[in-house]
């Protein structure tokens, strides 16, 4: 126990304080871990940092911090809370690193870890966690946080736990792989380690032989079906969320099953959907023609044909049996990845890669479409936050 840290009475739940909060996908798997009695939660979150006023609405429609802070983490003072926090969670904005974009070293993004670290080192709190892109870990950021807690460094009283995860090995329907950092102030004795998988992938098999049988006794991954059943009991709504206003003009709340509207695509497009047979992508339009307002159209491109390595992803469909793709903040556009429905002839829709990414119907939402897509994306998988959380609260109920 270090200097203010006070006597925890039985039962009190541990206090967490959330970075870069997003619409609340880690405060949700904090919050939906398994009560302590029944009645008394394991966590409580005493306060919440995002700067974007939409994600921050809808943080703030489904969890209640002590304190929901909408600004610039730059300017948040964290001493208000210094001795008050045991746990530190938040996914710094991975742009700079990710293979999406321009993977920009010098993108100012990059230095947002930093001020995670600032209010870690006002806070102290007895376990952080941060969640990452994979390449995270081979950057140069990553290697001056993990300086940071050598002998000298800010951060010298943690010791630092890294490893990627894959969300799919956690029960989430989607195959997303994340570099997580936990991080146990030194004083607690043994440090903190991963949660270990509750699921396996798949048997692979290749000319009669396996070469990978999973883990006979854990449950295989959970498969986008269990989506698709769901979204198949619901109407899809037309094009547009209903025009629903907070008192301060936000549009919302909105709840998850809402969500399930379409889009309205050009006739290329749903011609191209059409032609895409089931676990295909673009490259199945090579060669391919359709009648379109009365021409003969070509479906694929001159710059698809010729580019046959990359990603075979785009314009393709999920695959039945298996988990989704990364659900990314563009979900809703095949031609940015493979996000056609496995037969029929659209893209996921919002309602789907919100369950995708493990949030509950009964959520509430606030923003735009693009808004409400930006907040599913960027979120942490409820499943995987709910596994970090139970292996955080074993270590601490452990002391």
């Amino acid at each position: 126990m270090k200097p203010g840290d006070l006597p925890r009475q039985p039962n009190t739940p541990w206090r967490v304080m959330d970075l870069f909060a997003g619409c609340g996908g880690f405060t949700e798997g904090f919050w939906s871990y398994a009560n302590v009695d029944g009645t008394t939660p394991h966590f409580r979150s005493v306060a919440a940092v995002e700067q974007d006023q939409r994600a921050a609405a809808t943080y703030g429609a489904n969890h209640q911090p002590g304190k929901l802070i909408c600004d610039d983490i730059a300017d948040f003072d964290p001493h208000l809370f210094a001795d008050d926090v045991d746990v530190i969670t938040g996914g710094p904005p991975c742009q700079g690193y990710s293979g999406l974009g321009k993977g920009n070293p010098d993108d100012p993004r990059n230095g947002l870890w930093e001020e995670y670290l600032r209010v870690v080192a006002v806070v102290r709190p007895k376990v952080f966690v941060m969640e990452n892109v994979d390449r995270f870990l081979k950057s140069r950021e990553y290697d001056r946080l993990e300086a940071a807690t050598h002998l000298g460094g800010l951060l010298e009283d943690y010791t630092l736990k890294t490893k990627m995860l894959n969300s799919a090995n956690y029960g989430v329907p989607q195959a997303r792989r994340r570099v997580i950092v936990l991080a146990t102030r030194r004083d607690l004795g043994a440090p903190l380690h991963h949660p270990a998988p509750t699921h396996t992938r798949f048997p692979e098999i290749k000319n009669d032989l396996v070469l990978f049988d999973g883990t006979a006794a854990l449950p295989q991954w959970v498969p986008v079906d269990v989506v698709f059943n769901r979204s198949a009991q619901l109407t899809i709504t037309g094009t547009e969320l209903p025009d629903r206003r907070t008192p301060e003009g936000l549009l919302g709340p909105y709840r998850t099953t809402e969500l399930h509207f379409g889009r309205t695509p050009m006739p290329l497009s749903v011609a191209r959907y059409a032609a895409i047979p089931p676990g295909g992508n673009r490259h199945d339009l090579t060669g391919k023609y359709a009648v379109i307002d009365g021409q003969q159209t070509y479906l694929s491109t001159r710059s698809w044909d010729q580019h046959r390595s990359g990603s075979a992803d785009l314009m393709g469909r999920l695959r039945s049996g298996y988990p989704s793709v990364t659900i990314r903040t563009e979900f809703y556009k095949p031609e940015k990845g493979r996000y056609l429905h496995p037969h029929e002839h659209r893209p996921i829709t919002h309602f789907e890669a919100a369950l995708f990414q493990g949030f509950p119907e009964d959520y509430r939402w606030h923003g735009t479409k693009i808004d409400i897509a930006r907040q599913i994306g960027n979120a942490v998988p409820v499943g995987l936050a709910r596994a970090l959380a139970g292996a955080i609260y074993q270590r601490l109920a452990a002391e």
